[in-house]
């Protein structure tokens, strides 16, 4: 890729169930306060209301809180579950968010992930991803600055307007969600919208990688709206430590419990069943879904996905809580020291300096050498100059 890669954190969060709710919240404001310290380009914050590990309800008021603590990261919704918001509501808030934080917030759009969310509020699972185009297509309208009127079999919009408008001009950077389905590069696509690849090292995710970017093509140019490759967002989960042994140990802390959820809750197997750590790290670390070892191991998988898509422009780690949380920032920290220079040609210049320095210190240390041999002998001439001075007039 001919551009710099930008990183950042998809935080859903996950959370076991058991453990303080309230010091968990705390505990991610204080993770995206070091991530923008450490920095990271984004922060990604979920939408959820079931299910006991992913506990932030409203990503909008923690993206409030955490603008408030941090100075440059990007904060984006992670995504707002469409079906669950009347489109006026939800593009007031963000219009609020964008003054707010000036102009540092992203909204993304999914049409929400877990059935029990949607069952709750009696939303059929099986219309919410046209409820999400339809929602979508007002929100953005709406941003632009139009009147909308407009009916749907869930919500009204009359005569509907913005009082205030965005301060990002001419709106906020708005992202579609993507998993498997074509559902979310259409939609993306035709509305000229950046793209969020949440699955991207799933199995069927990567395989779908290229054929995702192309749907994106085929769409824009079918309704004249421009996509960029820089604006795609590619998550996958990773941990790292010194060694690959030292991850191992790291995540024996709460992966087995991480690959539960998924398998029993949120109905998505991403690793054999056993809870043993050590066995399903290296399931995972053998199908490419995750990386838990080394920098070097995700700067290798952040190539594989750079081949499998043909390029993309952020990188997004999915938070987790694999390892404790002072492993968990080692791992961010390790990351930013070691894996963005990399990508983002930040370390070239320091590097070829030292080398060229190094190249050439035989000329440079003589030369050295030279101007301190003759700054003595100047001092001793001074000096011999003085003393004879002092003689004469004696």
């Amino acid at each position: 890729m001919d551009w710099p890669l930008r990183f950042g954190i998809f935080l859903a969060p996950f959370h076991p169930v058991g453990q303080n709710p309230t010091l968990a919240l705390h505990d991610d404001l204080a993770w995206i306060t070091e991530l923008d310290r450490l920095g990271y380009d984004e922060a990604w914050v979920g939408e959820h209301h079931s299910a006991g590990y992913e506990i932030i309800a409203s990503p909008e008021v923690f993206i409030a809180t955490a603008a408030e603590r941090t100075q440059r990261i990007r904060l984006g919704t992670g995504v707002s579950s469409l079906p669950y918001h009347h489109p006026l509501m939800l593009a007031d808030r963000m219009v609020l968010l964008d003054h707010l934080t000036k102009g540092r917030v992203m909204l993304g759009c999914g049409p929400g992930a877990l059935p029990s969310d949607a069952y709750m509020m009696g939303i059929e699972v099986a219309k919410q991803r046209d409820m999400m185009e339809q929602g979508l297509e007002a929100i953005l309208r709406l941003l632009e600055g139009e009147t909308v009127t407009m009916e749907t079999d869930w919500f009204t919009l009359r005569e509907a307007r913005l009082q205030l408008l965005p301060y990002t001009r001419p709106r906020m950077e708005v992202a579609v969600a993507a998993q498997v389905s074509p559902s979310g590069p259409r939609a993306a696509g035709r509305s000229g919208c950046s793209l969020l690849s949440i699955g991207a090292t799933t199995q069927g995710g990567f395989d779908l990688l290229g054929a995702h970017w192309d749907v994106m093509e085929e769409r824009s140019q079918q309704f004249g709206t421009a996509i960029d490759r820089k604006a795609w967002r590619l998550v996958a989960p990773v941990h790292v430590a010194e060694t690959k042994e030292q991850a191992y140990k790291d995540v024996e802390f709460g992966l087995a419990q991480w690959v539960d959820y998924f398998q029993r809750v949120a109905a998505l197997p991403l690793a054999p069943e056993s809870s043993d750590a050590g066995v399903l790290a290296d399931d995972m670390n053998a199908s490419g879904f995750a990386v838990i070892g080394t920098p070097d191991d995700v700067a290798a998988q952040i190539e594989r996905l750079i081949e499998q898509s043909g390029g993309f422009g952020t990188f997004l780690c999915m938070g987790h809580d694999w390892a404790d949380r002072a492993a968990t920032l080692r791992s961010y920290g390790l990351l930013a020291r070691e894996v963005f220079p990399r990508f983002q040609d930040s370390a070239r210049t320091t590097t070829s300096s030292r080398d060229w320095a190094v190249e050439n210190r035989p000329e440079f240390i003589g030369a050295a050498g030279a101007a301190i041999m003759n700054a003595i002998q100047h001092h001793h001439e001074e000096k011999a100059e003085r003393e004879g001075s002092a003689t004469t007039a004696d």
